[in-house]
């Protein structure tokens, strides 16, 4: 049997991928992600950090912390967030690259000569 072959999703799997992918499909979220990769912030923090207007940070940790993508934890009155699923940085790096690198071939075709 061939190496490369992958071991095909399950419809639970499948279901499970496409959740995350959605959680991730939000420009908002993946901003609050972005600022939460330097480290653990409060809500006030994100506010700052990110510009977003506070109920939508609040709402968008909500799904994220929902997701497992964020972790809470008390500190006082504070409620301090923190990524808990470091992958979607190398899923958002993927996508990235092959986002350029599909540019990049569009913007090459667009040069070759017609002929």
């Amino acid at each position: 049997m061939a190496k490369n072959r992958k071991k095909r999703l399950d419809a639970a799997q499948l279901d499970a991928v496409a959740g995350l992918f959605g959680v991730l499909a939000e420009p908002s979220r993946l901003t609050l992600l972005q600022a939460l990769q330097a480290g653990p912030l409060s809500v006030g923090g994100l506010v700052e950090r990110t510009g977003l207007k506070q109920a939508n940070v609040s709402k968008q940790l909500g799904v994220l912390q929902a997701a497992g993508v964020v972790g809470r934890k008390r500190d006082g009155n504070l409620a301090i967030y923190s990524i808990r699923m470091p992958l979607v940085f190398e899923l958002c790096d993927t996508v990235c690259r092959g986002v350029a690198q599909q540019a990049a071939e569009q913007a090459a075709a667009l040069r070759r000569p017609r002929g």
